[in-house]
């Protein structure tokens, strides 16, 4: 298998040079990979694929990220075959848009603390995501659906994401937004930045409130995979022409079905589950990994 190593500095701090990627050969060198063929600037300064002889194993992708990260500066191993993905399977809070939907929603209730703690041990896999689903919802009862409006007009889009998207939708691949949190912010969001489809749980109303609860069944880790099975079917596609990104405990089941799978700024359960990750860069980042360069991102983000 023809394997490139690709690396993605961020833009808010200092550029790829020519000394970053001859000290990346070095270290590879020391685990006997060494380069196929010259590097291949997909960014001038900014992103670059190197073609390798063997995958990195962890100890040789953290002794990587030791050098990198104090130059801010990602790292991606992916097989050249299939590269450009057909499918995209995004989670929405804090990977699509900064924070969290249900947390932003909670401060009109005067339960955000209550609210954003339990979300922080559910990113990380520490409590069932369906219960703390329910309980977190519950907090809500009685909140005046405006408050919803007034959560989605504040959301903010996360760098990189709207090029994401129109890139990967005009070179012909679906892209679908997939959440655990609500429909009424998906469908924002997917609208927004023209997502193919989109998914999420559903809060029940009355009288213009808020029931204190969810519509079952819960969309939650097991679901997001059923999705990702469904539409993969439904595309007639193979795992290794999908692309899934998320950064909680419960976009691991689909990162790892993936053919690739990227945590984004992901919390520390899913980066010890995935080898790919952005630690520092926006979500062009993506792009890069699957051998976009820069002249076929040109849309302006949202």
């Amino acid at each position: 298998m023809s394997l490139v190593l690709t690396l993605v500095a961020s833009t808010t701090h200092q550029p790829l040079t020519n000394r970053h990627i001859g000290e990346v050969q070095r270290l590879l060198g020391l685990y006997q990979i060494q380069p196929t063929c010259a590097p291949v600037w997909l960014a001038p300064q900014q992103a670059v694929d190197l073609g390798i002889s063997a995958k990195p194993d962890g100890k040789a992708i953290t002794h990587l990220r030791e050098f990198l990260d104090r130059f801010a500066i990602d790292v991606f191993v992916v097989p050249i075959e299939n590269r450009r993905k057909k499918l995209l399977l995004a989670d929405m809070d804090s990977t699509i848009v900064q924070g969290e939907t249900l947390d932003a929603l909670a401060a009109y209730g005067g339960v955000q603390e209550q609210v954003a703690a339990i979300t922080k041990r559910v990113m990380e896999g520490e409590v069932d995501f369906a219960d703390a689903l329910r309980e977190r919802v519950h907090l809500l009862k009685g909140l005046d659906v405006g408050s919803l409006q007034k959560t989605a007009d504040a959301l903010q889009i996360n760098p990189g994401a709207l090029q994401l998207v129109k890139t990967m939708r005009k070179n012909g691949a679906a892209c679908i937004l997939i959440s655990g949190g609500f429909t009424f912010f998906t469908q924002v969001v997917a609208e927004r930045l023209g997502f193919t489809y989109h998914y999420g749980n559903v809060l029940k109303i009355t009288e213009n409130r808020l029931e204190g609860a969810v519509e079952e069944p819960i969309l939650d880790q097991s679901s997001k995979l059923e999705l990702l099975l469904k539409n993969m079917h439904e595309y007639k596609l193979k795992p290794a022409d999908v692309l899934a990104i998320g950064d909680g405990a419960n976009d691991i089941p689909m990162l790892k079905a993936a053919g690739l799978g990227i945590g984004y700024h992901p919390k520390s359960v899913v980066a010890e589950a995935v080898p790919n990750v952005i630690l520092h860069g926006n979500l062009t980042a993506v792009l890069f990994a699957q051998g976009y360069t820069i002249n076929d991102i040109g849309v302006k983000n949202a």
